[in-house]
């Protein structure tokens, strides 16, 4: 997003006031969708699922806007090696999810949460593999924050620019080992080489239609 002067309050300021309106849901979550995947994805009134709560934390450089993402270590779990938004499982000690999210980022990637202030959320998300129903937290700290791997739950933090989120020229499509038993076809996002893809990059997706909007609306 090309705003004057890189202006990251204008920014912050245009999506909370979007957050407040009815948001595209499914439609745009779909348009970074696995070939594979099923209409379960959507289906948010599934019962006996585990919650998660994930962060999308927007902070500023010299260069433009970024937030960051976080690559698993390799393991035969069922998300092994992918790259994903900072968060986790709701816990009993959690207050709520936005709480779960803001715990999680401080866990994976040293984000004190008392430096990040949480504007809105995207549409939830259902994970059939792995049974979560994922809640996406929108938030910004107003500083760049010094970062802090845990090394035992992130194998490298991916500071992930907004603009080439946006640019449709790093959107492709491939097709995906999966566990190392099958293939998925799937769009993802190239983030500095990396494949940001599945749940990850639906969720995305929502949040890059919410910022074409408010381009739009910008440039208008």
């Amino acid at each position: 997003m090309h705003l004057k002067n890189n202006d990251f309050e204008e920014f912050i300021n245009k999506l909370q006031d979007r957050l407040k309106e009815p948001l595209p849901g499914a439609h745009a979550q779909r348009i970074m969708m696995p070939a594979e995947s099923t209409e379960e994805r959507f289906n948010l009134d599934k019962e006996d699922v585990r919650l998660g709560g994930v962060m999308v934390l927007f902070y500023e450089k010299e260069d433009g806007i970024y937030l960051p993402l976080t690559q698993r270590h390799d393991y035969n779990g069922t998300h092994g090696g992918q790259v994903s938004l900072p968060g986790g499982k709701w816990e009993e000690d959690d207050d709520n999810l936005e709480a779960t999210a803001l715990r999680e980022t401080h866990e994976e990637i040293g984000v004190n949460p008392d430096d990040v202030t949480v504007i809105g959320k995207l549409s939830d998300l259902y994970i059939p593999p792995s049974n979560f129903r994922v809640s996406p937290f929108i938030g910004y700290t107003a500083i760049k924050p010094n970062f802090t791997i845990d090394p035992y739950e992130v194998k490298e933090l991916l500071e992930a620019p907004v603009n080439v989120l946006e640019d449709k020229t790093y959107r492709k499509q491939k097709d995906i080992l999966v566990r190392s038993r099958f293939r998925l076809k799937a769009p993802y996002f190239d983030v500095n080489g990396k494949v940001v893809w599945g749940a990850t990059a639906m969720m995305l997706a929502e949040l890059m239609s919410l910022i074409d909007e408010i381009k739009s609306t910008s440039d208008n």
